[in-house]
């Protein structure tokens, strides 16, 4: 396990698993294979780009664009990877509140052939123009046994909690509500060699 106390910089977390309580770089996760990482705050530019296998990430701030651009790691039902954004920030005070909006760039998900992102997003902030190949889809019960566990480490990181990312005006509630997943359009996740084999062609 890597640990990276304040931020880390360009390219970080590229095949091993990273907590980070701060920032994170561009291009971090550039072709990350595996792994996991926890990342306090936000993310610059094209973090997770090239991604293959099953690299699982959690970014409780926010991205500025292109995160997880020609994302290639599977079905994360089925063992792939994916990403998980928050949205969420401390002040000044140590006052965890929601951000503005949880992703207020473009391109998000662009040309991903596989993985999925899960956006907390309760107020249905994101749409269609914001991405580039990638559809939101409904939180299943089996997306949230997945992600679970990890909002759950993510908990004991970083003191962000499973019922404060599930609480929206003072009420809780479901994670189907508070959630939406973004998936490769066309519902079909290519595994890496397809992608690629599917890109020359």
């Amino acid at each position: 396990m890597a640990w990276s106390i304040g931020s880390a910089g360009r390219e970080a977390g590229s095949t091993h698993s990273t907590i980070v309580y701060g920032d994170v770089g561009q291009t971090s996760g550039y072709a990350a294979k595996g792994g996991r990482a926890f990342i306090l705050g936000n993310a610059a530019g094209r973090p997770l780009i090239n991604a293959v296998g099953r690299p699982r990430v959690v970014i409780n701030g926010t991205c500025l664009d292109y995160l997880a651009e020609s994302f290639m790691a599977g079905d994360p039902l089925e063992g792939g990877g994916f990403a998980i954004l928050n949205g969420v920030a401390f002040d000044e005070d140590g006052r965890l509140h929601e951000l503005d909006t949880p992703y207020p760039g473009g391109k998000l998900f662009s040309l991903a052939s596989g993985g999925a992102i899960y956006v907390r997003d309760p107020w249905g902030l994101l749409d269609e123009s914001q991405l580039n190949g990638g559809e939101f889809a409904a939180l299943t019960a089996e997306d949230w046994a997945l992600i679970r566990p990890y909002l759950e480490e993510n908990e004991r990181l970083f003191d962000i909690s499973v019922d404060f990312l599930l609480s929206v005006d003072g009420r809780r509630l479901r994670p189907e509500q508070v959630y939406r997943k973004i998936r490769p359009a066309g519902h079909e996740a290519l595994m890496p060699e397809e992608a690629w084999i599917k890109r020359v062609a």
